[in-house]
């Protein structure tokens, strides 16, 4: 299964037409065009931060302009300052307030990728393919994603209202939720009968070795009784690229998990199972729906691939 960067495709497609027809003096002109260009931002970015109505930061005028580059090439690619790295960092640990939903942008508007599991986006109805078209009255058109994500945290026990545009609805639908400390238990498991029942909700950094640990307690309690394995990705939104590879992995005696393919071919990287199956080979059935994406994507994908899994349930998100 290969997973494309962000920024390879139409970057690709360029390089490849001009290094096709590209001559010395072709080159210097392009280069030359790229410093007009460069100039020409330089002057747009000197006449608003001396004309402009309202005074503004320079360093809001360059992040937003790194932004509305990186958001142009496509709905997944954007910047991450600072502050919003650590906050990823603090959701990929699994433990951060807020509403509990993995969201992105298209169209200009807030798209729910999934409700996380007994969080209190997921126990207010919040469903995958839903579009947040207000928060708290305010349109959403216009705001950025990590803007909008901003107005949707706060203080626990704080509510906010959503309007959400639901496909089959006839009308927008306004969805108070109270914000919570979300506490995300990446991995839980059951016997279900004969057959070993992993659910994961996400990929953060513990996923692994939580899917290990419990499939290990339940391989102690079921013994030879265990028949098959449910691995349920439903309404996961991803994740981390290495614990998906690692749960892969897990389940794969050999044969290519994903690859990652970037402008120059010779940066391509191919990650690849190592010898060993948690199972055991026993039966697999994976279970996704329109709310699994990236990281659960790659999972199920490379499972199917290389046939140790049957993959069950509805047409995922399509991202990754």
């Amino acid at each position: 299964m290969t997973f494309h960067s962000a920024f390879s495709a139409p970057v690709a497609a360029i390089a490849l037409l001009v290094s096709a027809i590209a001559t010395p003096a072709v080159a210097a002109d392009n280069k030359a065009n790229t410093y007009e260009l460069l100039n020409l931002f330089g002057d747009v970015f000197e006449r608003v931060r001396t004309d402009y109505v309202e005074e503004v930061g320079d360093d809001e005028l360059i992040e937003n302009a790194i932004n509305g580059m990186l958001t142009a090439l496509d709905p997944h690619s954007g910047y991450l300052n600072e502050k919003n790295f650590k906050e990823m960092q603090v959701q990929t640990r699994g433990e951060f307030g807020g509403l509990g939903i993995e969201v992105t942008m298209e169209n200009g508007l807030v798209k729910v990728v999934s409700p996380i599991d007994d969080t209190p986006a997921f126990d207010a109805g919040i469903k995958a393919g839903d579009f947040i078209s207000q928060i708290d009255g305010e349109q959403v058109l216009g705001l950025t994603l990590s803007e909008a994500v901003e107005k949707m945290r706060g203080p626990v026990g704080t509510d906010i209202e959503l309007t959400v545009l639901r496909e089959g609805e006839a009308e927008p639908l306004d969805i108070e939720i109270t914000r919570d400390l979300i506490k995300i238990r990446s991995v839980r498991a059951r016997a279900e009968g004969d057959v070993a029942y992993l659910r994961i909700v996400s990929f953060s950094e513990s996923t692994y070795d939580n899917m290990k640990r419990e499939l290990t307690q339940l391989q102690k309690q079921m013994g030879k009784d265990m028949k098959g394995i449910v691995l349920d990705l439903r309404n996961n939104p991803g994740g981390l690229l290495d614990q998906a590879i690692a749960v892969s992995d897990a389940f794969l005696e050999r044969g290519e998990i994903v690859s990652t393919r970037e402008r120059d071919p010779n940066d391509t990287k191919r990650y690849s199972a190592s010898s060993g199956d948690l199972a055991n080979g026993l039966p697999m059935v994976v279970l996704i729906n329109e709310g699994s994406a990236s990281a659960s994507e790659i999972v199920a994908g490379a499972l199917k691939d290389h046939q140790r899994a049957v993959v069950m349930g509805a047409k995922s998100f399509g991202k990754g």
